[in-house]
């Protein structure tokens, strides 16, 4: 979302767009969104989301008048109950202002940071598997580095922020990346998708390793890195199949879409991967 948020950004100010902001300055109770949450409005678009709802609706609505008549910031607290129009029986503090040119490159700065900030995930295969998960996991709050060595398999929209290596130099991309970070390796090859993998095991310290195929494929693959030495711990690291709840669908935006999902539990929140992602119920 960031990274959209910062395409857009880019996009209103070379066009001349007034821009509004919408910050939750504080937020107390079960509420939609945490405090420091922030989204941006022009007179016909929005990016970003304060939580959704009427909450949301009613905030745009006023942004869009302050953008019509200025004015100075407003300051609400709204009691998400009674006649609210959401339930969740939280209360949030919301400022609406027109942020000044330097306002606005501060924000710009943020984003950038917050980019830098997100761990890394790289993305081997740039196959109908590789295109649909690109899409899906674009806007969760990582960076995602998408390599290939065929130019032409990316498609002919990439996703905003997506990092693409189109030489194929997945060595470099393995070394360089910070301890912590994650990989899916979905190649063409099942030669390539076992250096690449063995790669990654070997440097022992990848948050996520997951390899597109089936349990033989896994099995397979395990012989051959005991083989080449690989201690059980690391092998039993390796997360293949990918995106196994029991759904028997190949369909390549399908499997996207149950990747994507172990990627926010497994990656993104592995210490709360056997409980609620959000730890309580905080849907408006």
């Amino acid at each position: 979302m960031g990274m959209q948020m910062r395409a857009d950004l880019v996009r209103w100010r070379m066009s001349g767009q007034p821009i509004a902001r919408i910050s939750v300055s504080d937020a107390r109770g079960s509420t939609p969104r945490e405090a420091g949450t922030f989204m941006l409005v022009t007179p016909t678009e929005q990016s970003g989301t304060i939580g959704g709802g009427d909450l949301e609706w009613n905030a745009i609505h006023h942004a869009r008048r302050l953008l019509e008549h200025g004015g100075d910031a407003l300051v609400q607290r709204i009691s998400l109950g009674g006649n609210s129009g959401q339930c969740c029986g939280g209360e949030v503090w919301l400022n609406l202002d027109l942020p000044a040119p330097h306002r606005l490159d501060a924000i710009m700065e943020q984003l950038e940071h917050q980019r830098r900030m997100q761990p890394l995930l790289l993305l081997f295969g740039a196959g109908h598997v590789g295109r649909a998960l690109a899409h899906v996991l674009a806007p969760l709050p990582l960076r995602l580095a998408w390599c290939d060595s065929r130019p032409h398999e990316f498609g002919s929209t990439i996703p905003p922020g997506v990092e693409v290596h189109d030489d194929g130099a997945w060595e470099r991309l393995v070394a360089s990346a910070p301890a912590g970070s994650g990989a899916l390796v979905l190649t063409q090859s099942h030669a390539l998708d076992s250096v690449i993998v063995a790669s990654i095991l070997e440097r022992g310290d990848f948050r996520y390793v997951g390899l597109i195929g089936s349990h033989t494929k896994r099995r397979r693959f395990e012989a051959g890195f005991r083989q080449i030495g690989l201690p059980e711990d690391r092998i039993a690291a390796l997360v293949c199949p990918i995106g196994d709840r029991g759904v028997r669908d190949k369909r390549p935006a399908v499997i996207a879409a149950l990747v994507a999902a172990e990627i926010v539990t497994r990656f993104l929140h592995p210490v709360q991967a056997g409980g609620h992602v959000n730890g309580d119920d905080t849907s408006p």
